[in-house]
């Protein structure tokens, strides 16, 4: 019984760091991988380094995607896609007052 008092702090402290640490990374984890594989032509989205674009190619041989900017059309590799910053792109305009 005295054993189980010694390691009770630490149990609790790994059940602490699993559900404030481990398990929401999982979960933002998951949410990338589908907002990544639910891309599609037309989309607009924005890079991990802040570059803007729309969609225009898809390859699901290699995971790129080719975005059209105003520059030109640049390949990127689907994971540089922000999930964050595009929904907030996406997002519909809030009604001003």
């Amino acid at each position: 019984m005295e054993a189980l008092n010694q390691f009770a702090p630490f149990l609790l402290i790994f059940v602490v760091f699993y559900f404030f640490m481990i398990r929401p990374q999982i979960k933002k984890q998951k949410q990338e991988k589908k907002f990544i594989n639910e891309l599609k032509k037309g989309d607009k989205i924005v890079t991990k380094s802040g570059m803007h674009g729309k969609i225009v190619e898809i390859n699901d041989k290699d995971s790129s995607c080719v975005i059209e900017t105003m520059a030109g059309k640049i390949k990127f590799d689907r994971s540089a896609i922000s999930m964050e910053i595009s929904h907030k792109l996406n997002a519909p305009a809030t009604a001003k007052k």
